[in-house]
Parts: C-alpha cells; structure tokens; sequence
C-alpha cells in the first residue's frame, strides 16, 4: 500500500476580529478504487486500517506504516485522552458495536498498541461524546440501522480502571428532550466547572419523518442534572439544526461548531424515497429516481459556517466560513497543538475525502502605538519614582518604615491597593462575569474585622514598636515560632508573587504580540528596580497613583459599556437579571460550594489573615506617625473597600450584558476566563484610552508585588538576620534588605514563569486557596498569643504545625471549598493550641503581651 501527501493549501481569512489559517493536506491510497456514489449502486466500503500524524522538524507528516484495528469500525466516537485515543462503538458494516478499544502511540516502538476496554451496555452508533476530567459521557445514537434513535447517555470513569470492581460503563438519567443521533456534544467550562454540552441532531424513527433539532442542553457532572440551555441560533436567525458537524471546545468558555449539515436537503431526499415507494407506475418511478438523483450530484455541500457557542453568555455566534469543499460532516476534531485537524469525513452525501483540514486560530486584537506609547510613560513614570524616593531612603527604617513620614489617608489607600489589585481589577470582575454577585459575601468580612485589627492587634504592633508582626510572637512565646512564622509568611508571599506576577503578564500576551514570558520578566524586573531604590516610601506613592489608575479605569469601562450597549442600560439591567446575575446569597448549609456562610467565614477569615497577621499589611500600619493616624489608615481601606468591590462586581455583570448582547465580539481565543475584562479594553476602547487601562492592569499587579517584596525583605533582614546579627551596622542592614528584595523578586519571577505552563482556569480561587493553606494557622497562632493566658511557647508551635497537617489533610481528602480553608486554619490552630496548653502551660511573664495585660501607653 502506498500513499502519497500533496503540498498543503492555506485558505486565510478573517473574520470579527479573528484569523482562520485552514490547510488541506490531501493523503490518496492508491491501491483502493473509489468505490462508485450510492445513486450508482455504489454501497459503502467500511475499513479498518489506521493511519498515525506525527509532527516532524519540517512540519507535520504521515507515518510510513499503516496498522490495523481488530474490524472496521466507523460512525462511533473518537476520545482524546492523556493515555491515548479512546474508540467506542460505531459500525462494522454489517452490525451495530459495542466494543471500545484505545489506542497508544509507542513513540520509541514506533508502533500503535491496542487494548481492549469494557464494552457498551448495548450496540451504539451515530452518538456523540466527550471527556470531563476522567469521565467519558456516551451520549444519543441507536442501537442498530432499522431502529429509532435513542437517549441512551452512560459514563465510563477511567479513574477506576485496575480496580477489581467497578470500572465499567453506568448508564445516567438522559437529557430531557427528544432522542436524536449524530447530536454536538462536548465539555467545557460554564464559568464554575466543567460540564457536559448537547446540541441539535436529528430524531429519527422507521416509518416517521425525520426531526432536525436544534435544540441544547448541559449537564452538570457534579449534581447529575440537566438543564435547557440556548437553541442554535445566529442573531435574530431562526434555529438551525447542525447534524454530523465536527466539534471542540476552545479558549476559556467557547464550544467550535464546523459545517454540520441543517436538515433541508436530508428532509427532500427522504421525501422523495417516499414517494418512490408509492410510485403506481415506471414513468413516474424513473421521474422521482432522476429527481432523486439530481438531489445528490447537484447538492451543495454541507454548511460552511464555524460557528461558536459561549457557555457563559448562552449564545451563539458565527466566527467564520470554510470552502465549500472543505466542509466535512461524520467526522471528528481534535486539538493539535495550537491548531485544530478535522480529518476525512463527508463532503457530500455519499462522498468520502482522505484531505485533512487543520484550522489555526490567530488573535487579531492590536495594542496599537498610542497604546505603547502611554503604557511606555506609565512605566518610565514608576522608574522616576524609585529613583526619587532612593534619595530619600537612608537607613534601614527608612527602607522599611519610611521614617514615620507616610500620611493616613496614604497609608490605606496603599493598604487597599496591596490586598485588592490584580485580583480585583481583572478576576473579580471575570468571576462575576461568569457567575453571579454571591461573592460579594466575602468582603462582608473586612468590615467585622477592622474594628479587631483596629482595636486589639494594632496597639500591640505600635506600642512594642516591631518592625515586623513576628517579633510580638517572640515576645509572647519564644525564638522559634517567631522563625517558623515568619518563614511560614515568607513562602506564603513568594507564592503569591507568582500568582499577581502571572496574571496580568498573561493578559497583556493575549491582547499584545508580546510573548508572555517576556511580559513576566519585563515587569518583574521593573518592579524589582523600583522597590529595590525607594523601598516602602517609594512602593505606598506608587501605589497611591495605582489604585487611582485602577478606580478610575473601572469606571470609565462602565460609561463606555453603557453607551454601547445595543437595547441601552435599562435593557442591560433586565438582561442581568433574567440570568439570575444579581443572585447575592445562598443560604444552603452546604461547605462544599460557594454558599453564603462559606463565604462569610472565608471572608472573615482571610480577612484576620491579611489584616492581622500579613507583613505587607502590618507595615504599613508603622509607617504612619503615630496609632492615631495607623487606626485611621485601617478605617480608611474599610471605607473605600466596600464601593471599590461593589464597583468591580457592577463591572463584572456589565461585561456579561455586553458580551451577550454583542457574542462576535468574545473571541474564543480568550484562553483564559480572567482575560475577559483586558479583552473588552483592548478591542472596544480607542488606542490610548486601552493604554490607560492597560497601565491600571500593571498597576493592579504592581501594588501587590511591590508590597511582597518589601515586606519579604523586612522579614528576613529583621527575623533573620539582624535577629542574629544584633550589632549589625545599620548600613549593611540596608544593602541585606536590597539584595533580598532582588532575590525574592527573582524567586516570584520564576514562579510566574512556571505558571505559564500551568492550567488555572480561575487566579482568584487560586489565591484564596493559598492564602487559606498557608495563612490560617498563622492567623491562629496571634489569636493564641493575644487572648489565651495559658498557651506556651511548645503548645503554640505544635498547634501551628498541627494546623498546617490538618489543612492539608483537608485539601487533600475532603470536598469542602478552598474559601473554607482560611478559616479551619484559624479555628484548628486555636484549638489545637488551648488543648495543648493543659499539658504544656505557659510559664512566662506576659505583662503588657496579652489583651488581658495590654499596657495603656500609646506610640
């Protein structure tokens, strides 16, 4: 046997923004006739034989060899997996098959190897399927040629294979509507999880005329539900029905659609075999024969359109056309690389092609050079500041505490710019977009705690006048645990680093030429020069200017989104809430997903967290002139946080109202669901304005990375090393802080560029996740130190170790929420440490250390 490869055409185009590159890639055997048309007596040929892409220094080719599958076997389900390619059902030709097989590729054998896994509960074919997490959903078809199409839907959970029991296929309730074969099925995430998507088909039964659907559904893998979702439909277009049509999710919430066909034609041509069989004489069987025909040489070829369906917004949109001969039904899609390859498939009704199609989608989206031009002024406005405020930072305390010499209201606005930033400006409003305002519970939690900040954990800080907030723990307990703490908060913020590092590198990659990787070390090299020179003066100015970038960004997008929008605000607002986006609270005592007291107690304790025990929150507490000014500071990032966060959410349901009013302008190249707000500012503002906003976005970032450098390196100069070092000159303590703050900054940087290669569908659970592993036991552990008499230096250091086993062990075991895990740090810590303190009592003089025995004197 052999073959041979044509040179593969490109067929570019672009359309709404978005660049299509399809090249054809022709693959003839030669030694196999073309079998003739079925309206020439021709009858299908079913094969076995399977044929392996690799992808080679000069481009993708066709491996020598061909191999062989154990029978023919076609119109089942192909599904990627990272074991190898999953083959279930279809036809031989002469039956219906319940067999499914996988298929590995042996890269150093250079052979397939084929195992054989359990079977169907029943022959199926013409059904769709897809893969969430390590479940297979087997979804629609029928059992054999001659018999109606069913809803058969079961799941096969490879997770269970090996095991002795078990790993077989489940059947599940179906979907609601009609049964149908060849339907769109695929997975994709709705914004919250992965859930299964249905679409269109056809309904057929013998002696009935076929149904064309159109019609859509999702099911939720986690509560096994369903629920009804949009038609296919285009704009004001009626439903349309895309039978056979190759399918792939994409981006962050899109599901591509290629060709399919609508039904019309399939509907004539059954017509006519109808009435062939009720022919009463030859000349009008020979009429409806030639009619019958003529309906296939002279058919058109399926649909050319690619369509997109967005699981957030619910609707559909065309994103481009394909050449007519190009368009293939009965076929698959799958992800190659960047790109995506439909191979073979029909052309036409009863004509086969051996031409693969590979698709690329390319982002059209531009910066533009206004947009440099005023992100290049920003960012050389941040240098002249470290290089001000360098002049001005002559010893240690200035590096760390500026001296005493930053104003209150100064003080809270960099407090707010610290813990709010990137995640707000760009995951807050994502988060939103895609589900509803029930987050808004969490900061709920910044009000009930500032009155504790404010009242018991500042007047320690001040009047023992620390540097850090670990050296109260070594006054209240001992050495160790102040190390342990310390050290704990400093692995907890290069994490942290990496996270505010990456995502708006990201963003800036996906609406910019700019790789991202280069985007990551560009800014983090610059955020490292100007927090090395000005230290925490230089970093609070900063971020003053940012957060008004920040604010005042948000609301311009708002006054643009409103004046855009098609059907006006008023529309806009019913829009919302017909999609349920105002929904605020859950009060379901359910800990596993995001109710209102999960988010109440994570707010609450996230919020002890950052405010209570967090160095980049405390310092600056110290770098006002006296309490007084550190307790307006707090009040000041209480008030402001409040409207700044309800802004961020309007923001949020905003951007879902216009992207579901305008869906061509989403492009599924968004890879990531935290893009969407650079996205709308990129494609929908004027240049220059998008710099403006672009700048905000590094300055969302830069508030929160700034503050982690600094306040690493005032950890390790002052726990560490002057700790160790007490006679240490001041100078050189200043040079220890500089060289820290340029190593932390290269740890954070690399991080961030580990994280390029990783898939986090959502930054802002990312953050709460790690804030409550690491940070809740800490949050704990000042509890101890503040309101227990009994808890000794050993019964605290147990309980924060136990605390830090106790939230992995949960993490690891349990299903509750990562937003609870801040929280059941605190709690176990707490507990742990007065359970412990009856067999380890304190025995040290805690005058002035407790709130029991806080001394009345002021700083």
């Amino acid at each position: 046997m052999q073959m041979r490869a044509k040179r593969p055409h490109r067929f570019p185009f672009t359309f709404f923004g978005l660049r299509f590159t399809l090249s054809l890639r022709a693959r003839c055997c030669v030694d196999r006739l073309r079998p003739p048309p079925p309206w020439e007596g021709g009858v299908k040929v079913w094969r076995d034989d399977v044929y392996v892409l690799l992808n080679g220094d000069d481009g993708p080719y066709w491996h020598p060899e061909i191999f062989t599958l154990p029978k023919p076997m076609a119109s089942g389900v192909a599904i990627e997996t990272d074991s190898g390619v999953i083959l279930i059902g279809g036809s031989d030709g002469q039956t219906y098959l319940s067999d499914v097989y996988r298929l590995s590729w042996l890269a150093e054998e250079q052979v397939i190897q084929i195992e054989a896994l359990p079977s169907l509960p029943s022959p199926l074919a013409e059904m769709g399927g897809a893969l969430i997490g390590d479940t297979i959903y087997i979804a629609g078809g029928r059992e054999t040629a001659a018999e109606a199409a069913s809803k058969s839907f079961w799941s096969l959970d490879l997770s269970e294979e090996g095991q002795p029991e078990g790993f077989d296929w489940r059947e599940l309730d179906p979907w609601p509507g009609p049964p149908r074969v060849m339907p769109i099925v695929a997975a994709q995430s709705d914004g919250e999880s992965s859930g299964l998507f249905l679409f269109s088909g056809r309904n057929m039964a013998p002696g009935e005329t076929t149904e064309p659907l159109s019609d859509g559904y999702k099911y939720d893998a986690t509560s096994e539900e369903w629920s009804r979702i949009s038609d296919v439909a285009v704009a004001s277009d009626s439903p349309r029905s895309v039978v056979g049509a190759a399918s792939i999710s994409w981006g962050a919430n899109h599901i591509l659609v290629f060709g399919g066909d609508d039904g019309r034609l399939f509907l004539e041509r059954e017509e006519i075999g109808r009435r062939l069989a009720e022919a009463g004489d030859a000349a009008e069987t020979a009429e409806l024969e030639s009619e019958l025909t003529r309906s296939f040489t002279e058919h058109p070829g399926f649909s050319r359109d690619v369509l997109a369906y967005h699981t957030v917004t619910d609707t559909w949109t065309i994103v481009g056309q394909i050449d007519a001969d190009l368009s293939h039904v009965v076929t698959t899609a799958v992800r190659w690389g960047d790109s995506i390859v439909i191979p073979s498939g029909e052309i036409r009704p009863g004509i086969r092609t051996p031409e693969v199609l590979r698709v690329t989608l390319h982002n059209q989206a531009r910066f533009g050079t206004a947009n440099y031009l005023v992100l290049g002024v920003y960012l050389v406005a941040l240098i002249g500041m470290g290089l001000y405020f360098a002049r001005r930072g002559q010893s240690a305390d200035d590096f760390f505490r500026a001296g005493g010499r930053i104003p209150w209201w100064a003080a809270g606005i960099s407090i707010f710019g610290t813990q709010l930033s990137a995640i707000t400006y760009m995951a807050v409003p994502a988060k939103t977009f895609a589900t509803d305002w029930r987050f808004l519970t969490l900061n709920i939690g910044i009000v009930i705690v500032a009155p504790l900040i404010v009242y018991v954990f500042l007047p320690f800080f001040r009047r023992l006048n620390v540097t850090t907030a670990y050296e109260y723990l070594e006054k209240r307990f001992n050495l160790a645990v102040r190390l342990v703490a310390s050290a704990q908060f400093v692995f907890f913020q290069l994490g942290r680093i990496g996270i505010v590092l990456f995502l708006p590198s990201l963003a800036l990659s996906m609406v910019t030429s700019i790789d991202v990787s280069v985007c990551i070390l560009a800014m983090g090299i610059l955020c490292i020069f100007y927090t090395v020179l000005g230290g925490i003066e230089a970093v609070i100015w900063t971020d003053v200017i940012q957060v008004v970038l920040l604010l005042g960004g948000a609301v311009l997008c708002l006054v643009v989104i409103a004046v855009d929008l098609p059907a006006g605000w008023t529309e806009g607002i019913a829009v919302a809430e017909r999609a349920d986006k105002f929904r605020t609270f859950d009060f379901r005592f359910d800990f596993t997903t995001t109710t209102f007291w999960v988010l109440l107690f994570g707010g609450i304790g996230q919020s002890l967290v950052s405010y209570g025990t967090d160095q980049a929150v405390v310092q600056r507490y110290l770098t006002t002139k006296n309490e007084a000014m550190a307790r307006r500071s707090i009040w000041c990032n209480a008030i402001l946080t409040l409207p700044a966060t309800l802004l961020f959410f309007v923001l949020g349901t905003a951007l879902y109202v216009f992207f579901q009013a305008r869906p061509e302008a989403l492009s599924p190249v968004v890879g990531q669901q935290d893009a969407v707000f650079p996205w709308f500012i990129v494609t929908q503002l004027p240049d220059g304005v998008a710099g403006v906003l672009i700048g905000g976005l590094f300055a969302a970032s830069m508030s929160s990375l700034d503050s982690s450098m600094n306040s690493v390196a005032t950890a390790v100069t002052t726990d560490f090393y002057r700790r160790f070092n007490p006679g240490a000159a001041d100078h050189k303590c200043l040079r220890i802080a500089r060289w820290v703050t340029v190593i932390v900054g290269a740890l954070g940087t690399a991080l961030a560029l580990f994280m390029v290669e990783s898939n986090i569908q959502s930054l802002w659970d990312q953050m709460g996740a790690v804030l409550g592993l690491f940070g809740g036991g800490l949050a704990g552990l000042f509890l101890l130190g503040i309101f227990t008499r009994r808890t000794s230096a050993s019964a605290a250091l147990a309980a924060l170790l136990g605390s830090t086993a106790i939230q992995f062990w949960i993490r690891e075991t349990t299903s509750l929420h990562s937003w609870n895990l801040a929280m059941t740090g605190i709690v176990s810590c707490f507990v742990l440490g007065s359970v412990l303190s009856s067999a380890l009592p304190n025995r040290k003089n805690l005058e002035g250390l407790t709130i029991h025995t806080l001394a009345a004197k002021t700083q």
